[in-house]
């Protein structure tokens, strides 16, 4: 029994070596663990630099809650992150900044500083400050010491970072004489002060009625959040009413009508008319097409134009010249942020831009000639180009019917929307802009062509056919018909009584691969080298002329012949110009000096003959144009009626009228090249009608 309990001794007292050794080990491997903890976490702390780095590539992104994470809240005095985050929030995107760069420049271990140097692109520029940032090393690493002065230096707790912006002037359009065309205007302001209100419902009832406006709109307007007692809340702008414009002898009734409407509005408790600076558009409706309209920015158009200086009170221009140059009108708005005490007080600027106003833009159009032009046509759908024909100034572009530019600016209902939308007469469409079947105003050019491939001897007799002619009896029922006889049949003739039947022949000697070849050197299925954008002339829908009666009937500007207005007259320059044909240009130059376009387009001699045939049109009396002529000054020109049917069997269809007349010497005064263009003129006098309207413009417009 006793060498029993003594071996029973000895396992116990193994046992509990065993046991120890174990306790032991696993204190080992806590140690051991423990200090690869440390040495991996030390691994993973970022420096004081890594940390300001990490905390400023924060900023550009808005991760503020990011960097609330690296500051010691605590030692910030107690800052949330909620004031955190909108304190940062918006000063940084209240002043646009973007482009942030950061450089660390000195670190002090001891005293656990950094120094840095930064800038950072702003609404009003550029800013850079040095700066030194506190760090603070806790049991999670080292934290940043936030303070306002980290967004800017000069920035204590209690000031406030302001920007204001200073608007530039929108540049002015002007013609040819410094008229304005587009500029600073004022129209009324129509408000209401909700606290001078008297049975609001029914005074806000009254107020859309006169307005036509909605009441609901109304409402909405004066529960806007900003809205207070004693705040203006404006409605809608209206045209303002001039004292002198009631004292003249006739005065108009539109105004007559507004001034009315504003004094019963007046009458209404709480409502109140002030001046607004606006754009004008002087001309109006006469210039409409060309001038265009701004309008206010959309989110569209903020999107679009990201970086490029507009904000969400801007305006920009939406059509015509107002749209062309944008860039240069808009100008640069200036900006200014600076910092406030808790008085209001101004501490210091931190960065600030001055306004650069728009550039005015000068064109070459004469207003004057642009109102004559708008007031004969007004009434068709039509347009009309004019131009000098020696230096390529446009004088003119005039597409009727209208709009009132201005109606734009005043705000247009939604009635008065869909009215212009849905006319049939599509007052917003440009004509000016489009192409359009010339018929025979388009018979000099294939008579140049003519001359210049020798297919057409000018005085070559074609003979004579009557009215009514075609090739063989391969046309079947088709014919080319005219409407005068004449003798002898040339060129010259043919051009002064306008026979369809001499250039259905030219057309077919030269071919169709003469005349489709030296209309593409014309500039036909080609951008016009003009600013702005006009539709591509073409000889055919499908790029070639297919058939022989296709041929035939592109000689009179049938067919599937498509010219822009503007192109035409400058093909016309050809005959007052040796040949060559000036471009046209809208921009007002100094010096007006004539630049070709298309140099020897014709042969001298060749224009010379083709405008001794023009020349005849208005001073023969037999040509088309015999009622534009005038004693005193030596004109030349070429009517056109072109036939629009739905098919080529159809027996009748609508009529476009053209007149392209010039002064046909290089002395006169005011040297101008005309043309213009309606549709539907079949029952009022074809081209007649639109010779006679031209006449009437000219003899008001030259000397």
């Amino acid at each position: 029994m006793r060498k029993t309990y003594r071996q029973a001794g000895k396992a116990e007292h193994r046992g509990k070596r065993r046991f120890l050794g174990i306790i032991v080990t696993i204190a080992v491997l806590c140690a051991v663990l423990l200090m690869v903890f440390h040495v991996l976490r030390s691994s993973r702390e970022k420096s004081p630099e890594e940390l300001l780095i990490t905390y400023m590539d924060c900023i550009p992104d808005q991760k503020y809650e990011e960097m609330y994470e690296m500051i010691d809240a605590e030692a910030s005095g107690n800052i949330t992150l909620e004031d955190f985050t909108e304190r940062n929030s918006a000063i940084y995107e209240g002043i646009e900044m973007q482009n942030m760069e950061v450089q660390v420049t000195e670190y002090n271990e001891k005293e656990g500083t950094v120094r840095y140097q930064t800038s950072f692109d702003t609404a009003a520029g550029k800013v850079s400050f040095e700066k030194q940032a506190l760090f603070k090393k806790g049991q999670d690493g080292y934290k940043l010491v936030w303070g306002d002065s980290m967004i800017f230096p000069e920035l204590g707790a209690d000031d406030r970072v302001r920007v204001s912006t200073t608007r530039a002037e929108r540049g002015e359009i002007l013609d040819c004489n410094g008229t304005v065309l587009a500029g600073k205007g004022v129209v009324s302001s129509v408000g209401i002060v909700p606290g001078r209100l008297v049975d609001r419902d029914n005074a806000v009832r009254q107020i859309a009625d006169l307005l036509e406006v909605d009441a609901a709109d109304i409402e909405e307007e004066l529960s806007a959040g900003w809205v207070r007692e004693d705040s203006f809340v404006p409605l809608k702008s209206v045209p303002k009413i001039n004292e002198m414009d009631l004292m003249t002898l006739d005065p108009d009734e539109e105004i007559l009508k507004e001034h009315e409407r504003q004094e019963q509005l007046l009458k209404i408790p709480g409502v109140m008319i002030s001046d607004k600076e606006v754009r004008e558009y002087p001309l109006g409706e006469a210039a409409a097409h060309l001038v265009g309209y701004v309008q206010s920015v959309t989110a569209e158009d903020l999107e679009n134009h990201a970086g490029e200086g507009y904000s969400s009170d801007s305006v920009i221009g939406k059509t015509g010249m107002e749209a062309l140059f944008e860039t240069e009108l808009k100008g640069k708005d200036g900006c200014r942020i600076y910092i406030t005490d808790s008085e209001g007080r101004e501490k210091t600027v931190i960065a600030e831009t001055p306004k650069e106003d728009g550039d005015d833009i000068r064109l070459t159009i004469d207003s004057r000639l642009q109102k004559m032009l708008y007031e004969q046509f007004r009434e068709d759908r039509g347009c009309s180009v004019a131009m000098n024909p020696y230096t390529g100034e446009v004088l003119a572009l005039v597409s009727t019917p209208s709009y009132d530019n201005n109606d734009f600016i005043l705000g247009l209902s939604e009635e008065q929307w869909t009215a212009l939308n849905e006319s049939e007469d599509r007052p917003l469409y440009n004509r000016f802009r489009q192409i359009w079947c010339p018929g025979s105003s388009f018979k000099p050019v294939v008579a140049s062509i003519g001359l210049e491939t020798g297919a057409i001897d000018p005085a070559e007799d074609f003979g004579e056919e009557g009215l009514s002619w075609q090739k063989d009896a391969s046309w079947g029922s088709y014919r080319v018909t005219t409407l005068h006889e004449y003798a002898p049949v040339i060129l010259k003739n043919a051009l002064i009584c306008s026979d369809n039947i001499y250039f259905a022949k030219a057309a077919l000697k030269i071919g169709a691969d003469n005349l489709t070849g030296a209309l593409d050197e014309l500039g036909f299925n080609q951008e016009l080298p003009f600013e702005i954008t006009m539709a591509k002339s073409q000889y055919s829908n499908s790029g070639q002329i297919e058939t022989e009666i296709q041929l035939a009937d592109s000689g009179y500007g049938q067919g599937e012949i498509l010219v822009n207005p503007l192109h035409l007259a400058a093909i016309y320059t050809s005959f007052l110009n040796d040949g060559n044909i000036i471009r046209p240009y809208l921009e007002y130059r100094d010096d007006p000096a004539g630049e070709v376009w298309i140099e020897q387009a014709f042969s001298p001699e060749n224009a010379a003959i083709v405008l001794e045939g023009l020349t005849g049109v208005v001073n023969d009396s037999h040509g088309t144009g015999y009622k534009a002529r005038r004693e005193d000054i030596l004109l030349a020109g070429k009517t056109g009626t072109a036939e629009i049917k739905a098919s080529q069997s159809a027996t009748s269809g609508t009529e476009i009228g053209w007149f392209t007349v010039f002064t046909a010497e290089k002395n006169v005064e005011n040297p101008i090249l005309l043309v213009s263009m309606v549709e539907n003129v079949k029952e009022i006098g074809g081209s007649g009608y639109v010779v006679e309207k031209d006449k009437a413009v000219l003899d008001a417009f030259l000397p």
